[in-house]
């Protein structure tokens, strides 16, 4: 039976209301075994010789209110292959537990910090677990889907998993954060097989953050009647002519999949205007 040597770290963002694993693995299609996290409620990382079942078992038992060491304590003790195991969680309020069965192959291990919990079995050596730790550590105020990917990053430069790379995922929840406040997974992004995955993860969060991400309100460009007729002419060059400014522009970014970065003609989201203005001319 398979065993994935996989690293990963479950964490929270308490003041941005947002849970969230990131996992890198010597596993086909790790992110369609290793994450889960329900927001508002908390995060977990099965993973070794994996129970699956501690994914949705120990969301419902942090949904009841259990603490991350108490959910651990609870699949740990009813799973006779305990021992095959590997753990982390992060219950709503920040705690963190994490757990390694005996029978894990070297290296195995995990730590716990505020908001956070790095695991991994089969690795190089300790050291991927460690900059796990402290590059999360290091990046607090930064978003945490960044600092997800920053730890992952670090902890492969660090030596990662004896047998190599072949997926990585990312998975974090916020709630109503999702596509059109209609979802609350904020981010589900998974390399299935590839030779990199961690930087192919990183390019596709990028694509993600493009079309999904947030500029801050105050960050928004008043549309002048410089900047209107800018977008009137770029808008016309790209088809839309025709039609009223504000329907011309909410209609391209539909085309475009920047649905999520429009509000209105009066302000622009300067991520939107900057698509714009690279796949137009003027």
């Amino acid at each position: 039976m398979a065993r994935p040597s996989t690293y990963s770290l479950v964490a929270c963002d308490l003041e941005h209301g947002e849970w969230g694993v990131a996992v890198q693995s010597k596993f086909l299609a790790v992110g369609a075994a290793v994450p889960s996290a329900e927001a508002e409620v908390g995060a977990l990382a099965t993973q070794a010789l994996a129970n699956l079942r501690y994914g949705p078992d120990g969301i419902a038992l942090l949904r009841e209110g259990a603490s991350a060491e108490e959910v651990v304590r609870r699949l740990t003790e009813a799973d006779d292959g305990r021992d095959d195991r590997q753990l982390g969680v992060v219950d709503r309020n920040g705690q963190a537990a994490t757990y390694t069965g005996s029978f894990c192959l070297d290296w195995a291990g995990g730590v716990t910090g505020e908001g956070y919990a790095a695991q991994g079995n089969i690795l190089v050596s300790e050291e991927t677990v460690t900059a796990l730790a402290k590059t999360f550590e290091a990046s607090a105020g930064r978003p945490l889907a960044e600092r997800l990917l920053q730890a992952l990053a670090a902890a492969q430069l660090a030596g990662g998993d004896r047998r190599g790379q072949q997926s990585a995922a990312l998975l974090i929840v916020r709630k109503d954060g999702g596509y059109m406040g209609t979802s609350d997974v904020l981010v589900d992004l998974r390399v299935d097989d590839h030779e990199t995955p961690i930087e192919e993860l990183k390019r596709i969060y990028e694509l993600h953050d493009l079309l999904f991400g947030e500029t801050p309100k105050e960050e928004w460009l008043e549309v002048d009647e410089q900047l209107a007729a800018e977008l009137r002419e770029r808008l016309d060059g790209l088809g839309y002519e025709g039609k009223p400014l504000p329907e011309a522009f909410e209609a391209w970014a539909d085309t475009e999949n920047l649905e999520d970065r429009v509000d209105g003609i009066d302000r622009l989201d300067p991520v939107a205007l900057a698509e714009l203005r690279t796949r137009s001319s003027y």
